[in-house]
């Protein structure tokens, strides 16, 4: 099995920052790429921004100059630094991963799995 856990949301005033962290647990052979998301309510879930296992980032037109994704070089950890935070940036957000994890001693599997979310919350 994998998992995700997430931790670094909170309650913070419009202009402040955020760090959001993601660390990947389990039978891990290789994950390839890792991303955030969020969900705000009565919103579908978005993408925020996601990094591949060599460092190519893409982000969402709205966090594009004020987020940061990044990866350490375990390869299982992704962080979202969030400057210039905004009321519209409040929503759950996820941590989300794909690779293969091994699956008893000979075997591999793929998987995606998503963290449990963190809320973050900007007031005006």
């Amino acid at each position: 099995q994998v998992y995700l856990v997430e931790s670094g949301g909170g309650l913070v005033q419009a202009g402040g920052s955020l760090r959001l962290s993601c660390v990947a647990s389990g039978n891990i052979f290789s994950i390839n790429t890792m991303g955030w998301y969020r969900q705000a309510p009565g919103k579908q879930r978005e993408l925020v921004a996601n990094i591949s296992d060599d460092n190519m980032t893409n982000y969402t037109d709205s966090v594009k100059g004020r987020f940061t994704i990044s990866r350490d070089n375990t390869k299982i950890k992704v962080y979202l630094q969030m400057n210039s935070l905004k009321p519209e940036d409040t929503a759950v957000y996820y941590c989300n991963a794909g690779g293969t994890y091994y699956v008893g001693s000979y075997y591999l599997a793929d998987f995606r799995r998503w963290g449990q979310g963190t809320q973050v919350t900007v007031s005006s």
